[in-house]
């Protein structure tokens, strides 16, 4: 199935030109646009990419690039490479890419003159927007908003949106701790010192192998991978530990209990520790999965108590939703399989959602002009195209489409993994969010690599994990092309 090689398709304005129903676009994204399977020319990398590879290092750091991508011929799940490779994508530019590539509602976008316009213009949102950013801003709130979240702030990226959750946070305490923004003349002089009481001594906590973004502020609480944070100086502020279940659930509920109720004590003693040290926690910010640490999941027990344990010490908890949020999971956002007493104070956002952001509660909101604050505020463009992939996603039910592939998929990497065990295990997920775990470090290297030879790109976390990080249209087709080489890897790999 794999190996069929088919030609890719341009598409675009020519498909728009043929198809006068928009409700058959999605179709056509999935069956007449895209090819039937990966087509391999070369070895990976190939000759064309090695020769720009070596070009791009003369000028910058390279070596994290893996091939060259011809984005013109790429279309829906499908990548292709600059040297002809024609890869199934089942990571999909780390996450980031909902409806896959060239679809052609988006590639619209700017036929219209305005929104072309609002592209070029690139205005100073906070304090030159146009006419109708509040239409959208609006637009997005009433459409995908966490319940009782109903303001937002737009930034670059996720470790903008962040950053300023952080700030958020510390602002709101310290409102509360004062009664009031009226601020005294001494906290005006000192802050500008980096000194108390202008500048207070709070923390953000965050958990064992979290990432949170790597600018200053989000990398001290970003605990992944040390090649991020080496020689980069860091905030003194609180670690927990997150739950390491044991899979299959099932089978491991008195373990994985004993785990969450371990790791909730565990940051009750950090919210005691960090008050009588004088630097008390202002927020605690979490994953509803952790990604680069692993994919490692925890139940709605450990979020309710989380939250509780939050409020009862007044600090905001802040779900960091940029891998989880915009529907990859099965729901829009992730924290929403949670059940939450009431909704997280922060939700913040990117990857899928084309930029970066938060939305967060009335508690959480800014008095003040230029307290959160940047030139540019994000990116109206950006708005203009998730305002397209939302009604999208509404229109064509992928969030149940999501859910339906996911069930599939993992369904079929249990059966595969009682075969193939201790090789590869533990497989998890939620909608098409899924990971598994392989016996080693190496063996999960060789898996990716050996995927990758095949066709199919796929993306590791910490150092066991395989993850999936596919469209929001990737079907039980694209499913049974990734399982069928994973099979001919893991039987190669078992048998060697």
């Amino acid at each position: 199935m794999w190996s069929k090689c088919c030609r890719v398709s341009a598409f675009g304005h020519q498909i728009l030109q043929q198809i006068g129903n928009k409700a058959f676009v999605s179709t056509v994204l999935q069956i007449a646009g895209e090819p039937e399977g990966p087509c391999m020319k070369t070895a990976v990398p190939g000759p064309r990419t090695q020769q720009l590879l070596k070009d791009l290092s003369n000028v910058q750091q390279a070596g994290s690039t893996q091939i060259f991508v011809d984005y013109d011929k790429s279309i829906g799940n499908y990548l292709v490479d600059v040297d002809g490779n024609t890869f199934l994508d089942t990571y999909t530019q780390i996450s980031t890419m909902p409806l896959g590539y060239n679809h052609p509602e988006l590639l619209q976008a700017f036929c219209n003159e305005h929104d072309l316009k609002c592209l070029i213009n690139r205005p100073a949102l906070g304090v030159f927007p146009g006419e109708d950013w509040p239409r959208r801003m609006n637009h997005i709130v009433e459409m995908v908003a966490p319940r009782g979240l109903n303001h937002i702030n737009t930034m670059m990226c996720g470790a903008c949106a962040n950053e300023n959750a952080f700030k958020h946070a510390f602002m709101a305490y310290r409102r509360r701790e004062r009664g009031s923004d009226n601020f005294s003349k001494e906290e005006e002089e000192s802050c500008l010192c980096n000194q108390p009481p202008g500048a207070p001594k709070l923390a953000i906590m965050s958990f064992k192998h979290a990432f949170h973004g790597r600018s200053l502020g989000t990398l001290s609480t970003t605990r992944s991978k040390f090649i991020q944070k080496i020689d980069i100086p860091a905030f003194d502020w609180p670690m927990a530990d997150f739950p390491q279940y044991c899979y299959p659930l099932e089978n491991n509920e008195r373990h994985n209990k004993e785990e969450d109720d371990k790791c909730l004590a565990g940051v009750e003693e950090l919210f005691e520790k960090w008050g009588k040290n004088g630097m008390p926690v202002a927020g605690v910010i979490v994953e509803p999965i952790q990604s680069e640490g692993g994919d490692n999941h925890a139940s709605p027990y450990f979020f309710q108590r989380l939250q509780a344990i939050c409020r009862k010490n007044g600090a905001a908890l802040i779900m960091d939703e940029v891998q989880t949020g915009g529907g990859p999971t099965g729901q829009f956002w992730c924290h929403e399989y949670f059940d939450l007493e009431t909704p997280p104070d922060i939700v913040t956002f990117s990857k899928k959602m084309q930029l970066g952001g938060y939305f967060f509660n009335d508690d959480m909101r800014v008095h003040q002009p230029f307290r959160t604050f940047n030139t540019w505020m994000g990116d109206p463009g950006k708005v203009i195209l998730l305002e397209k992939i939302i009604d999208i996603i509404s229109r064509d039910d992928l969030l149940e489409h999501v859910r339906k592939t996911g069930k599939y998929l993992i369904e079929q990497l249990k059966r595969m993994e009682k075969e193939f065990a201790p090789l590869f295990h533990s497989t998890r997920g939620r909608g098409t969010f899924v990971a598994i775990t392989a016996e080693s470090a190496g063996a999960r290297d060789q898996m990716i690599d050996k995927l990758r030879a095949k066709g199919v790109i796929s993306g590791g976390a910490y150092t066991h994990t395989l993850r999936l990080r596919p469209t929001l249209l990737f079907g039980q087709k694209h499913a049974d092309i990734f399982l069928d080489a994973l099979y001919k890897v893991v039987k190669g790999m078992k048998s060697s």
